[in-house]
Parts: structure tokens; sequence; C-alpha cells
């Protein structure tokens, strides 16, 4: 899911200002030849600087969540990413190098490697590491701000509660001072009146105002119901309705502020960014983030206007933001009931694969066909051929008295 941290943000809004196109720059042609050389084992062709592990995670995780088995090797750079204190930055470029007080370590990176680590299984020890240092950065209020210290926003104590609940924990058990993610999480919940009803906002303003923020609710959504990026969509299957009813359980909230995105999506299918300087454009993260939000809220039936939707217009967008975004769309169509597979007549898994090393499933496959594919006498010959050369090495190897197969 798209989080839109605030570093992968920042880049991303530049490059957008920055460009006449609405489109993000082309990553399927690779680095262009003046770019540094990429590292081994890691998805995406664009520099990993504010995004590597976050893009990292949501490949590997969106291949597991589809029965493909990542490649080691994009599975090793992951880990390699991980301090000894059990954080994560965006992109440690010097992995065999100790982290120290000048890497910018942060709450999201750290919490999407997590959420990966532990589908992955296997990875115990760095998982919970990880865990016990986002314990032990988190805020008072029972949140977590994007940086160490820094004030608990609706996105980042979010992806924390994904990966609380990804590592085995309790999120509402992960207490500071008495106070719970979730009550972090409720205090950026509007009321059902007035504008934004429902909705919740990335963080107050300087005057303490909540103002809505699509980003920040698809989110919350999905935190609320203690669930991570890659949610099943077995909600209710009931149409959320905004109701207040005093401070709201976690589970009213995240009603509450599905309704608020079904009303925004209600229009057009999608939702729309607005930056400065730059004209206004359908917002396809956060609209693959809002199909998870209401399947995973009120069922896959809520949430098939925005799936029709990203299913019609989405192939150019995430050709060219690269495996994060195919992430994004897989978790989406898995949410609402729809065939990552044949997405709009493309296969996203296939795509995602693509953008980084094969997978050790998708290596096997492509072996098998290369195998059909070469052989000018067919599939049979080809086996009869192994057959005879089976026996005759297994006469050889009997006669030296050692059991052998072909």
């Amino acid at each position: 899911m798209n989080f839109r941290r605030s570093a992968a943000a920042l880049a991303a809004a530049v490059a957008v200002i920055g460009s006449a196109a609405p489109a993000v720059a082309d990553t399927s042609a690779g680095p262009s030849p003046s770019s540094p050389a990429l590292p081994a084992g890691l998805y995406g062709t664009t520099d990993p600087q504010y995004d590597g592990v976050w893009r990292q995670s949501l490949a590997l995780l969106a291949q597991h969540t589809m029965e493909v088995r990542p490649a080691a090797k994009a599975v090793d750079w992951l880990t390699g990413q991980q301090c000894a204190d059990g954080s994560f930055a965006a992109f440690r470029a010097e992995p065999g190098k100790a982290c120290d007080a000048k890497l910018m370590v942060d709450t999201n990176s750290t919490a999407a490697a997590v959420q990966a680590l532990a589908a992955l299984g296997g990875h115990d020890t760095a998982t919970g590491k990880a865990v016990s240092w986002l314990k032990s950065v988190q805020n008072k209020d029972g949140g977590w701000g994007y940086t160490p210290g820094g004030p608990s926003d609706t996105n980042s104590t979010s992806v924390v509660i994904g990966a609380l609940a990804a590592a085995g924990q309790k999120p509402e058990s992960v207490v500071k001072d008495g106070k719970s993610p979730y009550d972090a999480l409720l205090t950026f919940a509007l009321p059902c009146s007035g504008d934004g009803a429902g909705a919740f906002a990335y963080q107050p303003d300087k005057k303490g105002k909540l103002a809505a923020n699509a980003d920040a609710t698809a989110a919350a959504v999905v935190a609320a119901l203690g669930q991570g990026m890659a949610p099943e969509g077995n909600g209710k299957g009931s149409e959320a309705r905004c109701e207040d009813s005093g401070k709201p359980s976690p589970d009213r909230a995240a009603a509450n502020g599905a309704s608020y995105l079904a009303q925004a999506v209600a229009k057009d299918g999608h939702l729309t960014s607005s930056l400065p300087g730059a004209t206004d454009q359908p917002d396809f993260g956060n609209t693959a983030d809002t199909v998870v939000a209401l399947a995973v809220q009120s069922g896959p039936a809520q949430a098939q206007k925005p799936l029709k939707w990203l299913e019609k217009n989405s192939e150019a967008w995430a050709k060219q933001s690269g495996p994060a975004a195919y992430a994004q769309l897989v978790f989406a169509a898995r949410a609402a009931g729809a065939d990552p597979r044949d997405f709009g007549g493309v296969d996203l898994v296939e795509r995602l694969n693509a953008t980084g090393p094969a997978p050790q499933a998708a290596a096997e496959k492509d072996t098998d066909d290369s195998a059909k594919s070469d052989s000018p006498f067919g599939v049979w010959w080809t086996v009869g051929v192994f057959l005879v050369a089976g026996v005759g090495i297994g006469f050889l190897l009997s006669g030296r008295k050692k059991q052998g197969q072909s």
C-alpha cells in the first residue's frame, strides 16, 4: 500500500512538479549509462535513496501473496539493509559499514521490512530486533512519527500497526505511558459533521486543526482493523456509514473512514492528487489503497468502482512507477476479489517479477518454457533422450556399486 512516506513523497513530488508530463520517469528501459550501478538483488531501476527498502519490501510481500518465491539475493539485499539496532533506513549504500548517527533511519522502512520478512518466514531474529526498535521509539501518545522522536502521524502509526500484527504482536498491547497505537490513531479521526466527515488527517496543523487526507484515511482504515499492507478483503459486506458515538472505537473509526473514501471515489472512481505547481491528475497509488481499505472494511463488492477504474487506467502508471506500484495493484486486486494475473488484461505478477531478479518459481518456469521452445523435436523427444541418458548413467553408477538417478 502506498502510505507515501515523507522522504519518498518529497522525491515523487519533485519529479512530478519538474515534469510537464503527468507521468513519472519511465523506468522500463533501466538506468541511464551515467547512473551509478544499482545493487544486486534490488527491485526497480530508479535511485533507491528515498525508497529502496520500501519498494523492495512491497515487491517481496506482493510476490509472497501470489505464492511466488522471491529470489534469494532479493531477500538477502533487504535483510542486509538492517542496522545493528534493528532499524532500517530508506537505503544504505554501504551495507557492510556500520550505521552511524548520520544515517537517517525511519519507522516506515523498518515497519515495511518487518511485514515482508515476517510473511516470508525464517527471519525471526531480524523481525524481532526491528519490532524491539519500533517499540523503543514509540511516542508518549502511543503513535509513531516518520523519524524517531518526530510527532506522531497517521501514516507512520498505521504501517507500524501492520508490522506489529505481522510479527504476531497485539498492537493494542504495545503501550507507552498507558497509550496504545489505536489511541494515537483515533486522535487523527475527524467527526461525522463538517468538511471531511469521517476522514483521518495526516497530522494536526499548527493550530491543532485536522484536515481530511485520503492517503492517511486509507492507511488508517486498514490499520484500525489490525491489518497490514496485504490484507484479504474480508469486510462485513455492508456499506460503510459515518456515525458519531462519543469517542469512536477503532472499528467505528474504520467504518467512518471508509465512508469518506467511498464518497471520494463515487463520482469518478478515483482520487485526485493536487500538488503545487502541477495540474490536478488522477492519484493511482492512493486509489489502489482506497480499494484495499473499502474491501477490508465493507467487503469486495464495495470496492468495485475504483477497482474497475484501476483495471482500465493503471497500466501506464504502473509501468512507469515500478515495483511498488505493481505491488499496490496486486494488493488491491486480491483484496477486491480480482485476479492479479489478469488485471485489465495485464499480468501484474509477471510485470512485477520483471522489475528485479527473477523469482525462484519464475526462474523454474522460464527453464521449462525454454526447454520446450528450443527442442525441434518436441517435448516427448526431449523426455525420451533424458530417459535413455538416465538409463546409461544408472548402469555406470551401478557398476561402481552406487545408487544413481537420472
